[in-house]
C-alpha cells in the first residue's frame, strides 16, 4: 500500500467526518490523500485512533444487513489542544485543505475555533506555504461565508487579513450521511463481520446513502479528485444546502421533539408513527414551496428520506438529535418560515413549522430532564421565551397564536394516546385524514 499525502487537516474529527470526508477521500481516484485529524474537545478519540494506526472500520448498515470496510485515510490523530502540531501541519506545504466539523456553535461568538484557525493561518503565512482552502462540513446555510466571516472577525493584524483575503478560499458545501453515535453493542457486533478491522475500538456505523455537494473554489489549490467518488462540484450550493437543512435536518428536529413527547426513542420508531409522519409531511410541504429546485428533485429527495428514516437498523436516537435545538431550529425550521413570509406575508406560519416550534417548547417544559441545550430557555418558558431564542423577529401575535394552538393539539394527542380506544389525531391539524395520508404516502 502506497503512502498517503498528508494534504488535508481536519478539525473536530468524529463519527460523521470519518463516515463522510474520510470515506470520500478513501474512494477518490488518483493521488492518495491523507487526513491529519484533530479532536475537538478531548484527547480520547485521538488516542484511540492512534492506538490502532489511525485505521478503523466503517460499517454500512442497510435494512438487509451490514457490510464493513477498513478506512485508512487518517494518517495522524492529535488532541485538539496540541497547538504546536496544529501550527506545524497547517503551515506545511503538503497541506492545501483544512476541513471542519465543529457544529453550529463553533462559528458563534465565544468559540475558540476561529482563533485556532487564525493561529494556523498566521503560521502558514510565515512559512510561505501558499494558497489553502478552508472547508466547513457543518449544517449551516452558506457555511463557507459563515466560516470566512468568523475567521476574518478573529484577525487582529491587517497584514494577515490581507494575506487571508488573497490566499485563502472558503468553499461552501452540503454534506449528508446519517451517522449515529457508535454504541458498545456496535463495537461488539463487528467482531465477526467480514472486512472489519480486528479489535477495532472506534468503528463507525453509517447508512448506505451519502451525498456531498461542494462549491468549486479551488483555484490554484490542490485537492483530491473527489468527483471520482461521487462528489458534485457546483458553482453555487445554496439550493442543495437548503434542501438538506429544510428536509432532512428540519424533519429530524421535529421528530426529535415530537417523537420524545410521544414516547419514541429513535428516528425509525417516530417515523413509523402516523402522527409524527403527518407532521413531517406538512413540514416538507412548506419547505418544498420555498426550495428553488425542480419539483421532481424535491419529490425524489423526500422519497429517499422516507426510506432512510425507516431503516430500523440505523439506531439514530432522538435525544442525540434534540441536543442543541436552540442552534439548530433557526436554520432548519425558522429559515423556511422566513422565506415563506417574505414571499407572501399574508400566508402566515404553516402547520409544519408551528408544530415543530410547539414540540420544542413542550420538550423544554414538559420533559426538561431530556434537554441538552445550554442556549435553550428553561422549563418555565413561555412561547415568547422560545421565539426570542430562535426567532425574535417572529414573536408576533399570529405566530404565537399558531404555536400555542399547535402545542394544545400535541397535548390532546398525548392525552388521547393515554386513553385506550381513543383515536389520536395528527398534531399538526385536527383532520384525521391528514394523519392517514401522512402514514401511507
Amino acid at each position: 500500500m502506497s503512502e498517503r499525502r498528508p494534504g488535508i487537516v481536519h478539525l473536530g474529527i468524529g463519527a460523521f467526518a470519518r463516515a463522510h470526508l474520510a470515506w470520500y477521500t478513501a474512494h477518490a481516484e488518483g493521488e492518495r490523500w491523507g487526513i491529519t485529524a484533530f479532536t475537538g474537545r478531548t484527547a480520547a478519540a485521538a488516542e484511540a485512533l492512534a492506538g490502532q494506526g489511525c485505521r478503523y472500520t466503517l460499517v454500512t448498515r442497510a435494512a438487509d444487513g451490514d457490510t464493513a470496510e477498513v478506512v485508512d485515510t487518517i494518517v495522524a490523530a492529535h488532541h485538539g489542544a496540541d497547538d504546536t502540531a496544529w501550527r506545524r501541519v497547517v503551515a506545511s506545504a503538503d497541506t492545501t485543505i483544512v476541513t471542519l466539523t465543529v457544529t453550529e456553535q463553533g462559528y458563534r461568538a465565544g468559540s475558540d475555533v476561529p482563533a485556532r484557525l487564525v493561529d494556523g493561518l498566521e503560521a502558514r503565512r510565515r512559512s510561505g506555504a501558499g494558497r489553502i482552502a478552508l472547508v466547513s462540513l457543518d449544517n449551516l446555510t452558506h457555511n463557507g461565508e459563515v466560516l470566512r466571516s468568523a475567521v476574518l472577525g478573529a484577525v487582529g493584524d491587517d497584514g494577515l487579513r490581507d494575506w487571508i483575503e488573497s490566499n485563502v478560499t472558503f468553499p461552501s458545501s452540503m454534506v449528508d450521511r446519517i451517522t449515529p453515535a457508535t454504541t458498545d453493542a456496535d463495537v461488539a457486533s463487528i467482531a465477526d463481520l467480514p472486512g472489519a478491522l480486528d479489535h477495532d475500538r472506534v468503528p463507525v456505523v453509517t447508512e448506505s446513502f451519502a451525498e456531498w455537494v461542494l462549491e468549486d473554489r479551488f483555484e490554484g489549490i490542490d485537492r483530491p479528485a473527489w468527483e471520482t467518488a461521487g462528489v458534485r462540484l457546483v458553482d453555487d450550493v445554496t439550493a442543495y444546502e437548503q434542501r438538506k437543512l429544510w428536509l432532512l435536518n428540519g424533519s429530524h428536529s421535529l421528530l426529535a421533539s415530537l417523537g420524545l413527547l410521544l414516547g419514541h426513542e429513535t428516528v425509525a420508531s417516530a417515523m413509523a408513527d402516523p402522527r409524527c409522519r403527518a407532521a413531517v409531511e406538512q413540514l416538507w410541504d412548506e419547505a418544498a414551496d420555498e426550495l428553488p429546485l425542480p419539483a421532481a428533485e424535491v419529490d425524489a429527495a423526500r422519497a429517499a428520506l422516507v426510506d432512510r428514516f425507516a431503516n430500523p437498523r440505523i439506531r439514530h436516537t432522538l435525544r442525540q438529535i434534540a441536543a442543541g435545538g436552540s442552534q439548530k431550529l433557526p436554520v432548519r425550521v425558522v429559515d423556511v418560515l422566513r422565506h415563506r413570509l417574505d414571499r407572501d406575508p399574508s400566508v402566515g406560519i404553516g402547520p409544519g413549522a408551528a408544530t415543530a416550534l410547539a414540540a420544542w417548547w413542550l420538550h423544554l417544559t414538559e420533559q426538561p430532564e431530556l434537554v441538552d441545550d445550554a442556549g435553550a430557555p428553561g422549563p418555565d418558558s413561555t412561547v415568547h421565551d422560545v421565539l426570542r431564542v430562535v426567532a425574535p423577529d417572529l414573536d408576533t401575535t399570529p405566530v404565537v397564536a399558531a404555536v400555542t394552538a399547535a402545542a394544545d393539539r400535541i397535548r390532546r394527542v398525548r392525552a388521547d394516546a393515554a386513553v385506550p380506544g381513543t383515536d389520536a389525531t395528527d398534531p399538526g391539524t385536527d383532520a384525521v385524514t391528514r394523519t392517514e395520508e401522512g402514514a401511507h404516502a
